[in-house]
């Protein structure tokens, strides 16, 4: 039996030596043939990566596409004949703001340019005369009728200036008032004509009666048929009925006899039946 074995011994190790290993392609081996098929058990011992191809090969450039290399400091417009550019003058700038140097100096207005004045927050002093601004403007083709003109009616006398004044007031309502006056103001009364907007205000005044055209004015035809119509000044006088009285005027009360009242020299005289102090 011992020489048995150690035969055995001897022939598995002679056997050994001549064992020769293959080499085995990775790629090749992880690839399942056209006959395998892969099992769930091996799937899941094998790792992901072992089914991913390996990269392929760069392939050579394709002689057929060409490419044009642009180098930006050559760059350059492309060119045009003379003929089809013009050169044109440059425009005008938007405002002073845009020039280089300083602005030009406002325009000076002459007499024959004026649009008008405007006088803003305008006092009526008397119909047809209007203070703003430091000017005195009496409208022109319009006689001013005074605040303390009086007219009569039937006999009867009534205020019709202060009565005209207060309705050029409340015509005006302190809107402004644009004049035909230099653009310095004086203390004398200037002769303008005034609008408010589009409104002439001596047209206003003259068809509402509140003021007497000028003779050889344009106001006249409106002023004749304000006095047919008998409107403002040359109507009848207001009706004062509804109004309350002014209360009369009240007499000084009598002074008592027994009070002291100063003489005429300023001194202090006691009254006639009381004894005059000692002194």
């Amino acid at each position: 039996m011992a020489a048995l074995i150690v035969a055995g011994g001897h022939t598995i190790k002679s056997h050994e030596s001549v064992i020769t290993v293959d080499q085995i392609d990775p790629i090749a081996d992880a690839l399942p043939t056209a006959g395998d098929t892969p099992s769930a058990s091996d799937a899941e011992q094998e790792p992901m990566t072992s089914a991913i191809p390996a990269p392929a090969a760069p392939q050579p450039p394709n002689p057929a596409i060409h490419s044009r290399a642009i180098d930006p400091e050559t760059v350059a417009p492309p060119e045009l004949p003379d003929q089809e550019l013009q050169r044109v003058e440059p425009r005008a700038p938007l405002s002073d703001l845009a020039l280089a140097g300083p602005p030009k100096p406002p325009k000076t207005k002459m007499p024959g340019d004026w649009n008008g004045t405007k006088l803003f927050q305008p006092v009526a002093t008397a119909a047809g005369l209007i203070e703003g601004k430091g000017y005195a403007v009496a409208v022109s083709g319009v006689d001013v009728v005074k605040a303390d003109e009086t007219c009569s009616d039937e006999g009867k006398s009534w205020a019709c200036g202060a009565r005209a004044r207060t309705a050029f007031r409340a015509f005006l309502r302190g809107r402004a008032v644009a004049c035909a006056v230099p653009p310095e103001g004086g203390r004398v009364t200037i002769s303008a004509e005034c609008h408010i907007g589009n409104q002439d205000i001596g047209q206003w005044l003259v068809e509402n009666g509140w003021a007497r055209a000028a003779q050889g004015g344009p106001y006249v035809e409106a002023g004749n048929k304000a006095r047919t119509a008998r409107r403002g000044i040359f109507g009848p006088a207001p009706d004062l009925d509804g109004l309350p009285a002014l209360p009369a005027a009240s007499e000084p009360a009598p002074v008592p006899p027994d009070s002291i009242l100063p003489a005429d020299g300023g001194a202090v005289t006691p009254p006639v039946d009381q004894p005059a102090p000692a002194q």
